[in-house]
């Protein structure tokens, strides 16, 4: 629902004030059109200074939030609400400019302040909604929303943004409804993303039925888009359920030329030798107990500080966690971004001086690819944080290896492949060895093998969880081992156990739990069990730690390559197979064979001292990588695929 603002009359018989007013209003008006803000607020302050309507400095703030400078939209409208206090729509963009500076909660203080007397329409309580939302107080927002709605149903966006709730609450077949509800009423430029967010729904409820046609006609949709004109994609979902590079690439570039639109790039700063400490800078939303900090935690802990000067730019939240307080120990300076806005975000990493910014977080929720996409340093770099490529001419290198991204495929990717010498993931080996635990104490079956298959359920096709009960039913005392990811999932995977004929009671779902504990309970499994055209990535890593051997099978995309990087990084190709039929064999065979699979255990038991675990020696081979990066660049020399180079 667009913000609808207060039009002023033409004045009759009026003062030569009003006149000039009512000209700058109209000029301010068609620069608005344009989305000229800057020049628009500009008009409407003038407007409003030469006649004190409340339709002209409403404008005005408006314009002020759009042009990026919701400081003075503030100003605005606390003059204006101190005017009126009923004014509803004052408090409404106050909303607004404070969230623009992440003061979430003062902007829900801000709405709740209007006087009982005040009209609240569907933009005040649309408004509230989203400030509630944002302070994570989703039960709420979700009140807020339903109110907006009750005054305005057929508002796409609230109905969309009712979904995002339900999501956040793990009820992700009824955020799907909300979706669906929203593409049918019309998302204005948001389809293509709100199309691909409504197929991660359905397969993250296990809602395979529903989620096939829907992925059917997003890539109906990419494939006639046309692909150098930006469009509001979500490239997250074709990462992890497209095993067709080429489309995940032009999915990609939609998206990065989507985000470079809508943003002002820096002066461009040319790389220069300066004679100190090459400038590191790590940019994510992820910098506290995340997938992402668990594993880059002891690099960052072994930089070389006498050569190298590391700054980690957070742009997520303090959950007062161990992890945060060791990556801000980790760190020489950690620079808190969140509540910036991503102009000033690329300005603060200006500012410092950065020579190579990593973004680690990429087109995942919270993306902060508007700050690359602005140049803040002369080399960027994408590791880590997103399974494919940015898409993007504004990122310079991909970090891989030669497994995840061999220089066979760098026709897939924007950016020149920057290959670590052994793995891309890096591994903390100062975390917890998994305590010793049996399998009663997780309330799983004492006998016959258990499979573990601990993955998120977005990553569980029905072509996934067919090959599984053919696993079950060729190994018929094997018990299959998931987590219940959400509300939805487990009722799901149950009838779809029975469909194929397999005993619901085989499938042993269990909670999730905080690392250490996940550690123990995951080393009591036999077998980790893999998916595709999505890996386990984190938790194939873990499963390694925990002394489980993991089978996989390898296919094009970089997503469908991380578990083999792993596997060959402990000396385990033997596990990697190359098609399905190869990879159940595999499977099966081995969860027959009890010896093997204690050999296998005591082998990666061993490995726990070996490099992928290494942090220190990832740190190295990293810096390294940056060095080349660096020293090309200052010859003046343009980014180039950078081939794995070992001692």
């Amino acid at each position: 629902m667009a913000l609808v603002l207060p039009q002023p009359h033409p004045p009759q018989s009026a003062s030569s004030a009003q006149q000039r007013a009512w000209r700058q209003w109209q000029s301010a008006q068609t620069s608005a059109q344009r989305e000229q803000w800057g020049e628009a607020a500009l008009g409407f302050e003038q407007a409003y200074a030469a006649h004190e309507s409340e339709a002209y400095g409403l404008a005005a703030a408006h314009a002020l939030i759009k042009a990026g400078r919701s400081d003075l939209a503030l100003r605005r409208t606390q003059a204006l609400r101190a005017r009126d206090g009923r004014l509803t729509l004052a408090y409404t963009l106050e909303s607004h400019a404070l969230m623009e500076r992440g003061a979430n909660e003062a902007a829900v203080q801000c709405l709740l302040a209007l006087p009982d007397d005040a009209p609240r329409d569907a933009h005040w309580w649309v408004s509230l909604g989203a400030a509630l939302q944002r302070c994570q107080r989703i039960d709420d927002a979700i009140a807020a929303y339903m109110q907006s709605l009750a005054l305005k149903i057929d508002d796409s966006t609230v109905h969309f943004r009712l979904g995002m709730c339900f999501k956040d609450k793990g009820m992700k077949a009824e955020a799907a409804e909300c979706v669906r509800t929203a593409l049918a009423l019309g998302l204005d430029g948001s389809e293509l993303a709100a199309r691909a967010q409504l197929v991660f729904l359905e397969r993250e409820a296990c809602r395979w039925a529903a989620a096939a046609p829907e992925l059917a006609a997003l890539r109906r949709a990419i494939a006639d888009a046309p692909a150098h004109r930006a469009a509001e994609t979500m490239p997250f979902p074709h990462a992890v359920f497209v095993d067709d590079p080429v489309e995940q690439l032009k999915v990609a570039r939609l998206y990065a030329l989507h985000v470079a639109g809508r943003v002002q790039p820096l002066p461009r700063r040319v790389a220069k030798a300066h004679g100190g400490r090459l400038r590191i800078a790590y940019l994510s939303a992820d910098f506290h107990q995340h997938a992402t900090a668990q594993l880059m935690i002891q690099m960052l802990e072994a930089h070389d500080r006498a050569r190298f000067e590391v700054t980690l730019l957070s742009a997520g939240p303090d959950d007062g966690s161990t992890m945060r307080a060791r990556l801000q120990a980790a760190s020489e300076h950690f620079v808190e971004l969140r509540g910036l806005t991503h102009a000033a975000m690329a300005q603060r990493i200006r500012e410092r001086g950065i020579d190579i910014l990593v973004d680690a977080k990429g087109a995942t929720y919270g993306t902060l690819m508007p700050v690359t996409a602005q140049r803040a340093a002369p080399l960027q770099v994408s590791w880590l944080g997103f399974p494919g490529t940015s898409g993007a001419d504004y990122v310079d290198y991909f970090i891989g290896d030669p497994v995840t991204t061999p220089l066979e495929h760098a026709a897939h990717f924007s950016e020149k492949l920057a290959q670590m010498p052994l793995c891309y993931q890096p591994n903390d080996a100062r975390r917890a060895l998994p305590a010793i635990s049996t399998r009663a104490d997780w309330g799983a079956p004492e006998r016959g093998p258990l499979l573990a298959a601990f993955h998120q359920s977005y990553k569980i096709s029905a072509e996934v969880f067919d090959s599984w009960c053919r696993i079950l039913h060729a190994v018929p005392d094997a018990q299959l081992w998931l987590l219940r990811w959400n509300t939805n999932v487990q009722a799901a995977l149950q009838a779809a156990a029975r469909e194929r004929g397999v005993d619901p009671a085989r499938l042993v779902f269990v909670p999730m739990l905080p690392l250490e504990q996940h550690l123990s309970r995951l080393a009591c499994a036999d077998l980790y069990l893999d998916a595709w055209p999505c890996n386990a990535h984190t938790t194939a890593g873990e499963a390694l730690w925990a002394g489980v051997p993991v089978v996989s099978w390898r296919g094009e995309t970089f997503a469908q390559r991380v578990a083999p990087s792993l596997l060959n990084a402990v000396g385990l190709n033997e596990l990697v197979r190359a098609n399905v039929a190869d990879y159940e064999a595999e499977a099966i065979a081995l969860a027959q064979d009890a010896p093997r699979r204690a050999a296998l255990r005591s082998h990666l038991i061993a490995q726990r001292r070996g490099r992928l675990f290494d942090g220190e020696r990832f740190a190295r081979d990293i810096e390294a990588l940056y060095e080349r990066m660096w020293a090309r660049a200052v010859a003046g020399l343009p980014p180039e695929h950078l081939p794995a180079q070992d001692d």
